[in-house]
């Protein structure tokens, strides 16, 4: 959109690809619900799940006010709005995307060592890196990195250029979040080793010696999201080689120490095995 360009017509433009739009106010945020909608009176959109205006017609509850309906991009509920608006905004989910959108140097730096080329937009501090393909949106994923994809917006700043990548799993692990930590008693490392209930599956020592080694160079080639990757390791160890009771102290040596070296504390590693635990039972 150029200086010259009305926002409820570029609206009309994007609606008319199927980009469900709606407008931005002065500090670039929807605007207000309008009376009825007030403090959610009205019950929202159920569950606030889907994109589309609200039963009372006005660009109200954000987000899920995006449309590609060009009856309501013009209707005269809109009309005041459209006239105070100062941009345009898009449901990147609704639009089949995702923005990662980078703030500031350090997080584009940070980008193009570690995800996929793909359409790039310059914004006003940073860019937006626009992939193919829908996830849970989440802010502040690492510094100067947000995820705008379902149930968020995100400013329309133009098309930017190259071509548009399928989303990649590096963007979609920085979503994951990792169970909060079990409420626990201290435990030495000791204490971590569970199972013996179970069949054993090891026809050799040097399949359970395969496995670790697999899973400390997992932790140790994670570019990135080594939080979700240690967490995620370290169930998939469990769930392979955690009933039977053949994981000794060592073994478990082996993963924290992987994951040490990798930037994240003792604590965080001890969460992390106990929340597997937690998670498969064990």
């Amino acid at each position: 959109m150029n200086a010259t360009t009305h926002p409820q017509h570029t609206a009309l433009n994007l609606a008319a690809s199927g980009v469900p739009v709606l407008p931005l106010r002065r500090g670039k945020v929807p605007f207000g619900n309008c009376p009825t909608c007030a403090d959610n009176a009205c019950g929202g959109r159920p569950n606030m799940k889907v994109p589309g205006p609200c039963r009372c017609a006005a660009p109200c509850h954000g987000w899920a006010a995006a449309t590609t309906d060009s009856a309501v991009i013009v209707s005269p509920a809109w009309a005041a709005a459209w006239r105070q608006a100062v941009c345009v905004a898009y449901h990147p989910g609704g639009a089949g995307v995702t923005v990662v959108d980078l703030d500031n140097a350090d997080a584009i730096a940070w980008a193009r060592t570690t995800l996929p080329a793909t359409q790039v937009v310059p914004s006003t501090r940073g860019e937006h890196w626009i992939y193919r393909g829908t996830m849970a949106s989440r802010n502040a994923v690492r510094s100067g990195v947000d995820l705008k994809s379902a149930m968020a917006y995100a400013r329309w700043l133009g098309p930017g250029t190259g071509a548009t990548a399928a989303l990649p799993d590096a963007v979609r692990a920085l979503a994951v979040k990792e169970p909060s930590p079990a409420r626990r008693t201290p435990q030495a490392l000791s204490g971590l080793v569970r199972g013996g209930q179970g069949e054993c599956p090891h026809r050799t020592p040097a399949f359970l010696e395969r496995g670790v080694a697999m899973a400390v160079q997992r932790i140790s080639d994670a570019p990135s999201a080594v939080h979700a990757t240690v967490y995620r390791t370290f169930l998939a160890v469990l769930s392979r080689h955690g009933r039977c009771g053949c994981l000794t102290t060592a073994h478990v040596d082996r993963l924290f120490a992987a994951a040490q070296a990798k930037g994240e504390t003792a604590r965080h590693c001890t969460d992390a095995w106990t929340n597997a635990l937690t998670t498969l039972g064990l």
